[in-house]
């Protein structure tokens, strides 16, 4: 089983933006079950939090899908904090979580995650992700 951790950009693109890298991969991969996505009780509260900002009200967000999504993740246990710094200290919980569970972490924000700072953590973009398991 393919495993991912999907950063909150993801999430949002995904519901701001059918058809694009972010929404076929919830649509076609993550709520048929072709990839696991893999949360912890701190992702799952910004998935939410973010998700119910007034800012995206009018994209008619939350999206419906998001709580089957959430109820089919795999939900891990906190991990331990990053040992690096990164750009935004927020960001360091999805890099170990990856990490913790052997998923690659898929993100808008690659620059969020600087080489040095991964330990061996694959950190892809949505669009790259999506080619590589539509290339399968």
């Amino acid at each position: 089983m393919l495993l991912a951790v999907f950063d909150t950009n993801v999430i949002v693109s995904a519901g701001l933006k059918p058809g694009s890298p972010p929404a076929r991969l919830v649509m076609n991969w993550v709520l048929p079950g072709k990839v696991q996505l893999v949360t912890c009780q701190t992702i799952l509260a910004e998935y939410r939090e973010v998700a119910s900002r007034s800012k995206f009200a009018r994209y008619q967000f939350p999206p419906k899908w998001l709580e089957q999504l959430i109820d089919d993740s795999l939900e891990m246990p906190e991990p331990a904090a990053w040992p690096h710094a990164l750009p935004d200290a927020k960001d360091a919980v999805f890099l170990a979580l990856a990490k913790a569970s052997g998923a690659w972490l898929v993100t808008g924000n690659l620059k969020h995650f600087p080489e040095e700072a991964r330990e061996g953590v694959t950190v892809i973009a949505p669009g790259e992700y999506l080619e590589g398991l539509e290339s399968r």
